[in-house]
């Protein structure tokens, strides 16, 4: 899962940041509200965390923008805009949730895992291979009914492969989806991470899922299980 976190403040945004990655999520950031709508407009995310004090340009005018254009990714307004009436512009204005600051991690984490299930009428949070499962809600792999020890970078790709299966999937869609937007697509790093999540999925089975197609990128396939 994708996440564009919009926060002026380093220290705020380094700590938000280094925290949701720990739980799997690929985090895009944004320090003032032109780049913030300007990547909400251009790239893929399942979530914005938006700030509502910011240069530039206002998280409320970011969030009515984004809303005006009918993207209808879910937002998560953090701010320490505390006042009901700064609330009640922001819930209508378009925003699905609205936590201030000071505020617990733990509690973010949680309003983001229930802003990702609310979605989980659009986009599935069980999902299968023939026999690898992944379970988006619980971040359980297994296959065959062992569990895979993956680290975060490796469940992301293996995530967003079986969103896509039996499709071919570029190395720029992966450096896209799977890494933050500064990422180096001139690197070989694609090709390590996607090596050793190679292993973890294949190399105790008979049956090969992850498969490279030369010149193009890789692709996930889903046998039929017997």
């Amino acid at each position: 899962m994708r996440i564009l976190l919009v926060e002026d403040d380093s220290r705020v945004a380094s700590f938000i940041r280094r925290g949701l990655r720990e739980e799997n999520y690929t985090v895009d950031l944004a320090a003032d509200g032109e780049q913030g709508l300007f990547l909400a407009q251009t790239g893929e995310y399942d979530l914005i965390v938006l700030d509502l004090l910011l240069p530039k340009r206002s998280g409320l005018d970011v969030l009515r923008t984004l809303r005006t254009e009918r993207i209808t990714i879910p937002i998560l307004i953090l701010t320490a805009k505390d006042k009901l009436e700064d609330k009640v512009a922001g819930l209508d204005a378009g925003a699905d949730d609205y936590l201030t600051k000071p505020f617990g991690f733990d509690e973010l984490l949680a309003r983001v895992r229930a802003l990702m299930r609310r979605r989980g009428d659009m986009v599935p949070t069980l999902l299968r291979a023939g026999d690898l499962e992944m379970d988006t809600m619980r971040r359980h792999v297994a296959r065959g009914g062992k569990e895979l020890v993956l680290t975060n970078r490796e469940y992301a790709l293996l995530e967003f492969f079986l969103r896509h299966p039996n499709q071919v999937v570029t190395r720029s869609m992966l450096s896209e989806h799977v890494w933050e937007h500064d990422f180096d697509t001139f690197s070989n790093v694609i090709d390590v991470h996607v090596a050793r999540l190679r292993r973890k999925v294949d190399d105790d089975f008979e049956t090969k899922l992850l498969q490279t197609v030369r010149g193009s990128g890789y692709t996930l396939q889903t046998p039929v299980l017997k």
